[in-house]
């Protein structure tokens, strides 16, 4: 089973899949490797990025919360609602934040945030801009925070307090996830690897930032991109080059050499 994040891993900087890792993925799919594709983004995000393969691999989706295949749900763990008014409470008082309830279908944003929706657009294909996210109903799977500058230095000592009950993970340079406290990539896989009978010692994973740590420690075989955090650095047993040095693509070549 091969495994890899999204953004900063498999996602070159303009958010773009190569055409050699489609080139790739047929030949793995052709030797039965299994493929996943785990990312912070919602479901509906993913599959824009791999259209072309979506029937033939696995989606973990909103950081583990959700994980599908062929559109049928795997596994679902959404948050717990008596969280969601809490951390609204925290975030609502810090500058230039904005939190994203995502929903398994869509997701709700502050619909005054005008420059944030577009923004928006490049991460969520399928999101309803509301008025007040504290009447939004339904099941939410995480709640993703993105801030201006820094989502490590702005949000995150804002909401470390909520670890012991949450998962509280820092996504990416601009983006914090909060979510219930299984629903993140590690144990999404690991609900993978017991129903597909795929060991440790079978098992590639690629990541670049905090929220890939679980999944990464999971694998004989974890490998960090160049433009990875220091965490997943020291975490991973190998590293490759960057996301825009098709530094996936360099690994999977030499997996289906040897």
């Amino acid at each position: 089973m091969v495994v890899t994040d999204m953004d900063g891993t498999l996602l070159n900087s303009q958010h773009e899949v190569s055409n050699r890792f489609f080139e790739l993925f047929q030949a793995l799919k052709e030797k039965n490797i299994l493929f996943v594709a785990a990312s912070g983004r919602q479901y509906d995000s993913m599959v824009a990025k791999l259209e072309a393969i979506k029937d033939d691999i696995i989606f973990v989706a909103e950081n583990g919360a959700l994980v599908k295949k062929k559109n049928h749900t795997l596994c679902s763990t959404p948050l717990e609602h008596q969280y969601i008014k809490q951390v609204l409470d925290l975030i609502s008082p810090i500058p230039n934040a904005h939190p994203v309830l995502c929903g398994a279908n869509t997701a709700y944003v502050n619909g005054a945030s005008l420059a944030f929706i577009e923004l928006l657009k490049e991460y969520y294909t399928a999101f309803s801009p509301v008025t007040d996210q504290y009447a939004v109903h339904g099941e939410i799977m995480k709640i993703a925070v993105y801030h201006d500058e820094s989502s490590e230095r702005n949000i995150y000592p804002q909401v470390a307090h909520l670890e012991d009950k949450l998962k509280v993970k820092v996504s990416g340079a601009h983006w914090i996830d909060i979510s219930h406290p299984d629903a993140h990539k590690g144990h999404a896989l690991a609900k993978l690897m017991q129903t597909y009978g795929v060991g440790s010692h079978e098992l590639l994973v690629f990541g670049d930032y905090n929220n890939d740590l679980e999944m990464l420690e999971l694998a004989q075989f974890s490998v960090a991109m160049e433009n990875a955090h220091q965490n997943v650095k020291k975490t991973a047993k190998y590293h490759t080059t960057s996301n825009d040095d098709l530094g996936v693509e360099r690994v999977l070549e030499k997996l289906l050499r040897s």
